[in-house]
């Protein structure tokens, strides 16, 4: 895995105590986050500063974080895709994405900030 600290992560969660805590936690681990709350600015953000990581929740309002991550894989085929959820639901949307041939490393909710590190570590 590459050095963490050079590392630009993107957090994605529709609820932003969460995307803020997961930010947090990554930039304790060395790491570059920032906080997200909404797709359509994190794709608009990536523009001008792609990170090397995605990580997202996969139900999100407007855009969810599959759509988000298959836009992403389609414009930044670099960046690493990480998504989480702690709704039921994203089993049935991971479901479909990969049988179109997308596939996701999902975690569920309440990720311990180890965890989610070596999570992060798996994807390299």
């Amino acid at each position: 895995m590459p050095e963490s600290h050079s590392q630009t992560v993107f957090v994605v969660d529709d609820e932003p105590g969460t995307a803020s805590t997961i930010a947090a936690i990554l930039n304790a681990s060395g790491f570059q986050a920032t906080a997200f709350t909404d797709a359509e600015k994190v794709m608009q953000a990536a523009e001008s500063c792609c990170p090397s990581i995605l990580i997202s929740d996969v139900v999100m309002p407007r855009m969810n974080g599959i759509e988000l991550a298959i836009r992403f894989k389609a414009t930044w085929p670099k960046c690493k895709i990480l998504l989480f959820s702690g709704n039921t639901s994203a089993n049935s949307l991971m479901e479909v994405a990969t049988k179109e041939g997308h596939a996701f490393t999902l975690m569920s909710k309440s990720i311990l900030p180890n965890d989610l590190v070596a999570a992060i570590a798996k994807l390299y």
